[in-house]
């Protein structure tokens, strides 16, 4: 009995009252239950991180930006695996093949079939040939390499000057605010596609002398025009989108702490406002590569695009046009490839909008 009192002592000495020696009786070890829990905390990540693990749970998107990876590496690699050239006529031991007309997929003209019988490798038109004896597969691929670089580039023109123009309406604020949104609401108003052809056809005619001669002239007016178009009208959408953004983000706590430091307005715009903004931004701009290539399309498909002979989505389409019963394959080649891409940039615009949007996250 001594003996357990002693023991008892020994592991758990009685605290005094009036002492600040921790009691030791009111520890005790965590139960299995409770390590589990420390296990299942997850651990800590960024923003972007967390926006790019939600977006690739989401089989679209995924799906969306195979596809996409499919088509620029077919468009980039492509010209460099097959023989021929966009521009190149189907010719037989040097002389050109008249023969090798509309053919259709996988046919071979008159010629190409001697020269396969005397033993000659000949590389397959994959697609056929169009109406000038050139290889069908190849143009469409330099027409998506064409159609991705004017949607590339037209949407970062979109965003640097919608970024730049939004950024200053929205921080500055006041009577500066309200002259540059009564800009915007002008050109909003205007009709945009009728607008567009206008705008094509006068540009035309005026950049075609001045680029004449100069590295320019290889793009052609119809190409340097589009961009114009697209510079002049289609960043007030994202102009207004950064505004909305600034507007609500500038009287947080941390931008009058840095006002009150004296950081500059472009500082604060660039250091803290922007990064914030940057989940909308990258989703608007995400969908502003389809639309270029669908307004793209549709001004190469009236005859306003890309000038021969450098092919277009659009302007093959336009040239399949006249030949559409007889040859119906060349219209719905390109048709299809513009459809995928459209498509592809929308999937991947709203799974963009689902993963890094803060209204929708969960």
């Amino acid at each position: 009995m001594a003996n357990t009192e002693n023991t008892n002592e020994t592991e758990f000495p009685k605290k005094n009252p009036l002492s600040i020696q921790i009691d030791l009786a009111k520890f005790a070890p965590a139960t299995d239950e409770e390590k589990a829990q420390q296990e299942v905390m997850s651990e800590s990540t960024t923003f972007f991180k967390d926006g790019m693990r939600k977006l690739l749970k989401n089989p679209l998107a995924v799906g969306s930006i195979i596809v996409l990876i499919l088509v620029i590496a077919a468009a980039v690699a492509g010209p460099m695996i097959v023989p021929y050239g966009y521009e190149e006529m189907i010719s037989v031991n040097g002389r050109r093949d008249k023969t090798a007309k509309n053919l259709g997929p996988f046919e071979w003209s008159k010629n190409e079939q001697r020269a396969i019988d005397s033993g000659e490798k000949l590389f397959p038109h994959i697609l056929g040939t169009d109406e000038q004896c050139r290889d069908y597969f190849v143009r469409i691929l330099y027409g998506t390499r064409v159609s991705l670089f004017i949607g590339f580039f037209a949407a970062i023109l979109v965003l640097v000057i919608g970024l730049i123009y939004g950024s200053i309406s929205g921080y500055a604020g006041g009577k500066v605010d309200m002259v540059m949104m009564r800009i915007v609401d002008v050109i909003y108003s205007l009709p945009d596609m009728l607008m567009v052809i206008l705008l094509s056809v006068v540009l035309k005619e005026v950049l075609t002398p001045v680029i004449e001669g100069t590295f320019l002239a290889r793009l052609g007016s119809n190409m340097i025009s589009l961009f114009i178009v697209f510079g002049l009208l289609y960043w007030v959408g994202m102009a207004r989108l950064v505004r909305g953004q600034i507007l609500s983000i500038k009287e947080n706590e941390y931008i009058l702490a840095a006002r009150s430091i004296g950081a500059k307005p472009g500082r604060i715009i660039k250091k803290h406002i922007l990064p914030n903004c940057l989940s909308v931004i990258i989703i608007s701009t995400a969908l502003q590569v389809p639309s270029a290539i669908f307004t793209e399309s549709f001004l190469s498909f009236a005859g306003l695009g890309v000038q021969a002979p450098m092919p277009s989505l659009g302007s093959l389409a336009n040239a399949a046009r006249g030949g559409m019963m007889s040859y119906p394959h060349k219209l719905v080649f390109p048709a299809i490839v513009i459809c995928l891409i459209v498509l592809a940039f929308n999937l991947l615009g709203d799974g963009l909008r689902d993963a890094f949007d803060p209204k929708l996250r969960r």
